[in-house]
């Protein structure tokens, strides 16, 4: 069987390094710091131009919890109709209700928004409160994939959940596994699961090129530090990885 890995990236030129790394499809994303949110129309024209391979764009207009007030969901709504008319393959989204459940109403509208293109429920699936109810609400909904680690931190702990819901799932939906998977976790989670479809990131920090620094300052809640590394892919991990998958 053959299994397709997804590398969640943050802009541009982390999705030229997964895809050169052997990547078969990128969720592209920004702020990964915070799961990852929306990331701009001009990020992601440039990253289908720059890539041979399928994007999915993640569209989430904040951190934080998957419980949006009217005005966010309309965004959500907005964001995806102006993905699908890129090139972009698809969309990945997600949405609960306050007491953990999915929101039906609002994933079945933006399954329709997406239209025709592909589109993913993100690990918005991993803070529901009964993970098989969840499956078959998705599926209710038309979700054609669900992205998960099992509701737990890895894959690896959360490998039997994973293999019930591909179970369950008995090909109505795409079970599409993650979580610090790498070359020594991979395999044995694959095998534990069944799964035809995996999604990891591989983070690399470098330091930043600039000479001139303000140490007494930072643009952001992580400090000065921050300022001055810079996030990218690891290409040598990508490529470990996947080749212990396969």
């Amino acid at each position: 069987m053959s299994v397709l890995v997804e590398l969640c990236v943050e802009g541009v030129d982390a999705a030229i390094t997964a895809a050169a790394a052997g990547a078969d499809r990128i969720e592209l994303c920004a702020s990964l710091l915070e799961g990852g949110i929306t990331p701009s129309l001009g990020t992601v024209t440039a990253t289908i131009a720059a890539v041979t391979v399928p994007v999915m764009v993640m569209v989430r207009p904040r951190g934080g919890d998957f419980l949006y007030s009217p005005a966010e969901f309309a965004s959500m709504l907005d964001d995806v109709a102006t993905f699908r008319a890129t090139a972009a393959v698809g969309t990945v989204f997600g949405c609960l209700t306050a007491d953990g459940a999915i929101d039906e109403p609002r994933t079945r509208a933006l399954v329709a928004q997406a239209k025709p293109r592909d589109c993913t429920f993100h690990r918005a699936f991993d803070m529901t409160a009964d993970p098989e109810a969840a499956l078959e609400a998705l599926i209710r909904c038309g979700v054609p994939r669900v992205l998960t680690s099992g509701q737990a931190p890895t894959a690896r702990e959360g490998q039997h959940l994973l293999a019930a819901l591909h179970r369950q799932a008995a090909g109505r939906i795409i079970v599409m596994g993650c979580g610090a998977l790498r070359p020594d976790t991979i395999a044995e989670v694959h095998r534990a699961t069944g799964l035809a479809e995996f999604h990891f990131s591989a983070p690399l920090e470098t330091p930043s090129p600039m000479r001139h620094r303000n140490p007494a300052l930072a643009m952001g809640a992580a400090g000065t530090a921050r300022e001055f590394t810079r996030t990218g892919t690891d290409p040598a991990l990508i490529r470990a990885t996947i080749a212990a998958l396969r």
